[in-house]
């Protein structure tokens, strides 16, 4: 097993048990003690894990609570633009799906229209619940600390009943062969929802078209709109182009 993948699911087994030992991680995945702080020194470098007396943990909810505020505020006068572009999309009495993302919470707050939203996002419910206009429909599951979303297979079986009029989807990194996430669940929300939406409108600002990230969640071909900050790199215009993709810029 390589290293990336072996710590894909160090942080996969996080998730259930908050934390894990050096002599857990040697046992679980048969490795030697060195191999095994490597690893935790890679994950501690990531921020994905705070280092503990024997082991490593998750961070703590407050910790969490502030890297998403401090993701918000990151490029959030570009995400402001993508979010107000994104919201002359929509019509009165839309069904639409909220992506768990920075850039649709700020489609969310200028949010006036009477529509239908559903999301996975607690962050999303938060900035919806109190728009009188708005019905909210939040999908529940287990909660993910470090993204701050819900899932599980009921909620899929949900979503899988449901005809959207559109999606707004986010992205960790946009990539030669799709969209991809951070979370395994997360992704396959994202598999699903394409599915179900009559327009899919991926909402990225620049940077993401320079990053990578680990689960594949949207395909190209299920794309229909981008809203980005400016004009992304040649290679993906041209993908954007060949595949026939609306690409917006919120300038």
């Amino acid at each position: 097993m390589y290293q990336e993948e072996r710590l894909l699911k160090i942080l996969e087994q996080l998730n259930e048990q908050q934390s894990m030992s050096v002599n857990e991680i040697c046992e679980r995945f048969h490795v030697s003690r060195d191999t095994a702080r490597r690893d935790i020194v890679k994950l501690v470098e990531k921020g994905a894990v705070i280092r503990t007396h024997g082991g490593v943990s998750l961070p703590k909810l407050n910790e969490t609570l502030l890297a998403y505020r401090e993701r918000v505020h990151t490029y959030s006068k570009e995400k402001m633009r993508i979010g107000a572009k994104a919201n002359t999309l929509i019509k009165e009495n839309q069904t639409c799906f909220f992506d768990v993302s920075t850039t649709v919470s700020y489609l969310a707050e200028r949010l006036k229209h009477k529509v239908n939203v559903f999301t996975h996002s607690l962050d999303i419910a938060e900035i919806l619940s109190n728009q009188d206009p708005i019905s909210l429909f939040l999908l529940g599951g287990k909660f993910n600390v470090n993204n701050r979303f819900f899932f599980d297979m009921e909620s899929i079986q949900q979503v899988l009943n449901i005809n959207f009029d559109l999606a707004f989807l986010g992205a960790a990194a946009i990539m030669d062969d799709g969209v991809f996430f951070e979370d395994k669940e997360d992704a396959y929300m994202k598999q699903t929802i394409t599915k179900r939406a009559s327009r899919n409108v991926v909402l990225a600002d620049y940077k993401k078209f320079k990053l990578t990230s680990y689960y594949k969640g949207i395909d190209w071909q299920d794309i229909d709109v981008i809203i980005t900050d400016k004009m992304p790199p040649k290679v993906f215009v041209n993908k954007i182009q060949d595949v026939g993709i609306d690409l917006i810029i919120a300038e």
